[in-house]
C-alpha cells in the first residue's frame, strides 16, 4: 500500500496529512496531520506543517509513493498553492503528483462524520457564488469510491439543486453558512453541516485509490481546477456581479 503525503489548501483552511497505509486490512492506517488557518498565509504554513508529520512518522519525504494536493474548485490562489507546494515536493523527491478533487475530498469528510452515502457540498466562492457537486458513494467506482451525480459547478446559491432519489442528500460545506438567508427556504439546507470541510486526511484518503488506479502523474502534469475564468476583475465588475447574483 502507498504511503501519501497530501495537501489541501483551497479555502481558508489550509492542512498537511501523511498517510501510511499497510498490507494487514485489519491494521488501521496511520495518519498524521496538521492544520493552520489564513489563507493569506497558506504559503509560509504548508512547508513547515509538511516537515512536522513528516518527523513525528520518523519519514523522509523520499519515502513517500507520491504526494497528493486539493486540486479545486476553490480560492484561485489557495489551490495554486497546494498544486505549487505538491509540484515543488514532486520534483524535489522525484515523487508523482496526484490531484483530488476538493468537493469529492468534502464528501468523504461528510461520510466520515454522518456515514453519509449521497452528499451534496456547497462552499463558499466569495463574490455571491458557491462551488457545489453531489456525489454518491459507490465502492467500485472510479473517483476513489465516489461517483459525481453533479459534478462540480459555480453557480448562485440560488441554482444549487440536489438530485434527490429517495432521501435527501447529506449537506455540507460554509457555503451554506456563507449564504444562509438564501437557503433558508430550502429542506436540503435544514440540517447542512457548515463544518464540515475539505481536509488533506480526506485527500489521502480519495488519493490512495487513485494511485493504485495510475491517476499519478509526473510533477510537470498536475493541474489545478479553475471553474471561475474571470479571476482578474475590477472591483466595479465584482460588485456588478454581486448585484447581479442578488438579484
Amino acid at each position: 500500500m502507498p504511503i501519501l503525503l497530501a495537501i489541501e489548501s483551497s479555502t481558508d483552511l489550509a492542512s498537511v496529512a501523511l498517510h501510511v497505509a499497510t498490507l494487514d486490512q485489519a491494521v488501521p492506517a496511520r495518519v498524521y496531520f496538521r492544520v493552520a488557518s489564513g489563507v493569506q498565509s497558506h504559503s509560509q504554513s504548508i512547508l513547515p506543517m509538511v516537515q512536522a508529520v513528516l518527523a513525528e512518522a520518523g519519514m523522509a519525504l523520499r519515502d513517500c509513493d507520491a504526494i497528493a494536493f486539493g486540486a479545486g474548485p476553490g480560492s484561485f490562489t489557495g489551490v495554486r498553492t497546494a498544486c505549487g507546494i505538491a509540484q515543488g515536493l514532486g520534483y524535489g523527491s522525484d515523487r508523482p503528483v496526484i490531484a483530488v478533487d476538493t468537493l469529492a475530498a468534502t464528501a468523504q469528510a461528510c461520510r466520515d462524520a454522518t456515514g453519509a452515502t449521497d452528499v451534496l457540498v456547497v462552499l463558499d466562492a466569495r463574490m455571491g457564488e458557491v462551488y457545489w457537486g453531489q456525489y454518491r458513494f459507490q465502492d467500485e467506482t472510479d473517483a476513489a469510491g465516489w461517483t459525481a451525480v453533479t459534478a462540480a459547478r459555480l453557480d448562485a446559491p440560488a441554482r444549487v439543486v440536489p438530485v434527490v432519489a429517495g432521501m435527501a442528500p447529506a449537506a455540507c460545506g460554509n457555503g451554506f453558512a456563507a449564504y444562509a438567508a438564501q437557503f433558508a427556504g430550502c429542506d436540503f439546507a435544514a440540517a447542512a453541516r457548515a463544518d464540515i470541510m475539505p481536509h488533506a486526511v480526506q485527500v489521502a484518503r480519495l488519493a490512495q485509490r487513485l494511485f493504485q488506479q495510475g491517476a499519478a502523474v509526473a510533477a510537470r502534469d498536475a493541474q489545478p481546477v479553475y471553474l471561475r475564468n474571470d479571476v482578474a476583475q475590477t472591483t466595479a465588475e465584482r460588485e456588478s456581479r454581486r448585484l447581479e447574483a442578488a438579484a
